[in-house]
Formats: structure tokens, C-alpha cells, sequence
């Protein structure tokens, strides 16, 4: 473990060389440069391994790639195992289909706070323009800039202010947004004594609010949440969901009112599992 790393990024991912080399090359343009990249791979294949040896040649930051074997939707897992891989004391997660913009680890390293975990969002893009954008683009910021993006198909929207928003205008919408600030696995970020604190994920959880589960439990443990959606800027690359599967979705459903009713800081089904019998 390297413990002079300010930050640790934990990156999912599955199957998905494509997107997350795009990824990496975004956090590669990072201003803010004290950080680790940890992968939690939840049983990608041998190509995924390939990319990550040939691109850490290049990148600006140390990899740590953490891999369990295919078994189905296990992000809480892998998660769990790559939050004990963390060598910083401070917690960014996101998505290996989630490019960040140049400035989007320096606003997390920014607006950290004890008592408090961030909240962020993203920028969904259709599936031509996410195959379009190359390495040049995000090297640039071009795939971040709202002219660009509508002259490669883009509709207008009240949604592109989350990239053209700044300074008291980002702070502004952020203030006002009804949205929820909540754990968001695509865009959060906390420090890691809280999230080991409430004992890291529910590893029980398919997909559909494993992550902002997380967060009712850093909630319920008096950590207070801070909404950054429109500073913290990622852009979120199309893909398909096959891993989408209602009875888990409905499972979660009541594993998460059991945490809002109990007011439930641990799960026994996290990173600990020594009361289990």
C-alpha cells in the first residue's frame, strides 16, 4: 500500500475494456494528481487484465486492480474487496463508464468534510456519442463541452447545465436541485473510517440502491451528505443492463426499509462477517 495517496478511486467494472480505457485516460487528465486508481472487477475477462498492463506504461497514477471470479451481479463484493485495497484515508467512487472531467477529483478533494459524504451525478450520453469520443477528446475536454456534444447529436436540455454550470451557478444548482443527495455509486465520495464504520456494502444485494443503502447506514450513523451534482462533472457512457433482475431489485427494496425503519448503522452481511453463523 502506498500511504502517501491522498485520495483512493474505486472503479467498477465488467466486460467493459472499451469504456473504461476512456475512463482511465480521464482520470490520467486530472489537476488534482495526489490520487490511486483501485479497479473492482466483478469477474471481468482476461482482457480487462491486458488493458489495465498495457495503459499503466502510461498513465499518470498507480493501478490496483482487484478481481474476484464470475458469479453473477456481486458489485457489493467486489466493492467491499477493493475498499480494503484503498491505501488513502478518503473514498471517491465511480463507474469504469464514467468519464470524469478534468477537474472532477480536484472538486471532490475540495468539498470533503468531516461528518459529511459528497454526492455527485452524471451526464448520460447517448450511445453514438460515447462511441465517437476518442482519447484526443477527453485529453482536450471536447466531450465535456455542451457546443460540441450537440454538434455530434446532442438534444438540448435543462440536464446540460450539469456541464456548462460554474462557480455560483453550479454552487446555485446544487442548492436548489430536488434531488436526493444521496450514495450514488457513479459519483460519491466519503471518508473510509465511515464507510468501514457501518461495515462497507451489503454484500446480500443485487442491482438497484446497493450503493445509496451505503448511504442510509452512513446516514443513520449521524454522517450528514453534501450535494454536488452539478461541480462534480462525469459523463456516463451507454451500455445495456442484462444484469437487471426485479426479484433482486425487490429484495433490495425491503433490505432497504429494514435500514430506514431500524435506523440500522451495520449490516452483518458486509466486509465483517464473524457474527454470521
Amino acid at each position: 500500500m502506498n500511504n502517501n495517496v491522498q485520495i483512493s478511486v474505486i472503479i467498477s467494472t465488467y466486460n467493459a475494456e472499451e469504456w473504461l480505457e476512456k475512463v482511465l485516460w480521464g482520470y490520467h487528465n486530472q489537476s488534482f494528481k495526489n490520487f490511486e486508481i483501485v479497479i473492482a472487477d466483478d469477474g471481468s475477462g482476461p482482457k480487462t487484465k491486458a488493458l489495465l498492463q498495457e495503459l499503466e506504461k502510461e498513465l499518470a497514477f498507480p493501478v490496483v486492480h482487484v478481481w474476484q471470479e464470475d458469479d453473477g451481479f456481486q458489485k457489493p463484493k467486489i466493492l467491499n474487496k477493493a475498499l480494503q485495497s484503498c491505501s488513502g484515508d478518503y473514498i471517491v467512487m465511480s463507474d469504469g463508464d464514467c468519464i470524469p472531467r478534468a477537474d472532477f477529483l480536484e472538486v471532490h478533494n475540495t468539498y470533503k468534510k468531516k461528518g459529511y459524504f459528497l454526492s455527485g451525478g452524471y451526464f448520460k450520453l447517448p450511445m453514438n456519442i460515447s462511441k465517437l469520443i476518442s482519447k484526443e477528446d477527453i485529453l482536450s475536454g471536447q466531450c465535456f463541452d455542451v457546443k460540441w456534444l450537440m454538434e455530434n447529436g446532442l438534444k438540448s436540455s435543462f440536464k446540460n447545465n450539469k456541464l456548462s454550470a460554474k462557480g455560483f451557478k453550479s454552487s446555485f444548482l446544487n442548492f436548489i436541485t430536488p434531488t436526493n443527495a444521496s450514495w450514488n455509486g457513479h459519483n460519491s465520495s466519503g471518508w473510509k473510517e465511515d464507510i468501514l464504520n457501518v461495515n462497507g456494502f451489503d454484500e446480500r444485494m443485487g442491482y438497484g440502491g446497493e450503493d445509496r443503502e451505503l448511504g442510509e447506514r452512513l446516514m443513520n450513523n449521524n454522517i450528514k451528505s453534501k450535494q454536488i451534482r452539478y461541480s462534480a462533472v462525469c459523463v456516463h457512457l451507454d451500455h445495456k443492463r442484462g444484469y437487471v433482475n426485479e426479484e433482486a431489485i425487490i429484495e433490495n427494496q425491503k433490505i432497504r426499509k429494514n435500514t430506514r425503519t431500524s435506523k440500522s448503522v451495520w449490516t452483518s452481511f458486509g466486509i465483517e462477517k464473524e457474527n454470521l453463523s
